[in-house]
């Protein structure tokens, strides 16, 4: 086999790299009855199972992939962003609280 014919046998990983991902910031869940759920109205507080400060996990299409601090960002303090402070190994799915 020659050497261009190898190559059109491989993937264009350029084309797959631009492949979208869905990238959630996950803060927080809880579970509460159906009941009160359906009180919940404009105002209404739902505490979550993370605290301030603790770390917020970045999910890419269903799974772990790092976790991070909550940021302000610094060119417009009207958006938050994450700053990672760990890479999760590739096995571990999201929480399912």
């Amino acid at each position: 086999m020659i050497a261009s014919e190898a190559a059109a046998g491989t993937p264009n990983l350029d084309a797959i790299l631009k492949i979208p991902v869905s990238v959630q910031i996950v803060l927080g869940g809880t579970t509460m009855p159906l009941s009160n759920l359906m009180k919940l109205g404009r105002g209404a507080v739902v505490p979550l199972d993370h605290k301030v400060g603790e770390a917020v996990d970045i999910v890419v299409n269903g799974r772990i992939i790092a976790r991070g601090e909550m940021v302000v960002i610094a060119e417009d303090s009207t958006r938050l962003g994450v700053s990672l402070t760990e890479v999760v190994g590739q096995d571990m799915p999201a929480r399912r609280d």
